[in-house]
């Protein structure tokens, strides 16, 4: 279990401009002081995806560790994965501040605009981080200036392959211009083909696509990721969409929205993405889990792995024993004798649970 020290510092740290709050976060997992965890998974949590074996389905979203200054005490936590990034090929301050907001009990904005020491310093950490306690996923994306999507990502990707378990191609932030419009079939299937002649040996790669996508979009992405051998999707990214009822005096900033308000739409999308790849396609789901019946109701829409972010910031280490907790119990009361044999099984349902 994490220590106590978590627990006394998380309301602290609720207090504090949020953008302050993550690198104290950051700085004192660095240290040690987030503790570790000292039991076993429940072996009905454990999945096989992507070639890997994973304790449990349970990630931490890429956004959090950008710089991967923190991954072996993020791993320590318990997480079945930690994707680190998102990581540019070069420095960048990211966009003016403030660009991260609260919006209690659970939503945040943000348009950090991928602020980050870039790849140099990135390749550093991750090719020192040997006999890691979960697979790592390493999350790539585009300079604000100066960017050539074909060459920086084949040159990402290839720069990072040998030390990553997955990498998820970021195609799908709204807060780097012109970034969403690579989501069309025809520009990525250009730099899928780039990827694949500098990396013809390579981890596992996904795309991670927006929840704002229409279905038509969807169905042109499932297609070009099945026909250029991606792996994988992550669905999804962060909404431009305002959802009624968002409260606080930052619900009209601009930005990427995540949290619950973004769990119906990307549940919905990440059906409708099962259903389509129809098992030819991994499939991560991200987007507003804060329980165990949350992470459920991802992978019945389709998503063998989950991943958190919000939950996580507004929790911290203790999220994480109840929601796997919590998990295993959904599992058991629907049936499942573990993950594997839930995957996809209310995708045609769930396609539907959000119409907007």
């Amino acid at each position: 279990m994490p220590g106590p020290l978590p627990r006394l510092a998380m309301p602290v740290l609720r207090r504090l401009d949020p953008e302050r709050a993550h690198r104290l976060a950051l700085a004192g997992l660095r240290l040690g002081l987030a503790g570790a965890s000292g039991t076993a998974d429940d072996p009905a949590l454990a999945v096989t995806a992507l070639g890997r074996r994973f304790a449990n389905p349970i990630g931490l979203a890429a956004g959090f560790d950008k710089d991967a200054a923190a991954l072996r005490p993020l791993m320590r936590l318990g997480f079945g994965f930690v994707e680190a990034g998102t990581v540019t090929r070069l420095p960048q301050p990211g966009n003016p501040r403030p660009r991260l907001f609260r919006l209690p009990p659970d939503a945040v904005i943000n348009r950090m605009g991928f602020n980050g020491a870039g790849l140099e310093r990135f390749l550093r950490r991750i090719a020192r981080l040997h006999d890691r306690p979960a697979p790592l996923g390493v999350n790539v994306g585009l300079n604000k200036a100066g960017a050539d999507p074909e060459r920086d990502y084949a040159a990402l990707i290839a720069a990072v392959a040998p030390h990553a378990d997955y990498v998820a191609l970021n195609v799908s932030s709204p807060n780097t211009p012109g970034l969403r419009d690579l989501q069309q079939a025809t520009r990525l299937r250009a730099i899928l083909a780039a990827v694949a002649d500098a990396t013809p040996r390579r981890p596992p790669l996904l795309v991670k696509v927006a929840p704002d996508l229409d279905d038509d979009g969807l169905a042109a992405i499932v297609q070009t990721c099945i026909e250029g051998a991606v792996d994988g999707l992550i669905v999804g990214n962060t909404t431009l969409a305002r959802p009624a009822g968002l409260r606080g005096p930052h619900a009209s900033e601009a930005g990427g929205l995540s949290g619950a308000p973004l769990f119906a739409r990307s549940t919905a999308m990440l059906a409708r993405a099962a259903l389509l790849a129809r098992g030819r396609l991994t499939l991560i789901g991200c987007g507003g889990v804060f329980s165990g019946a949350d992470a459920l109701a991802k992978i019945l829409a389709g998503a063998s792995l989950v991943q958190v972010y919000t939950a996580f910031a507004y929790a911290g280490p203790a999220l994480l024993p109840r929601l796997k907790h919590e998990l295993a119990g959904a599992l058991r009361a629907r049936g499942f004798a573990g993950v594997a044999h839930a995957v996809g099984s209310d995708a045609a349902a769930m396609q539907h649970l959000c119409s907007t």
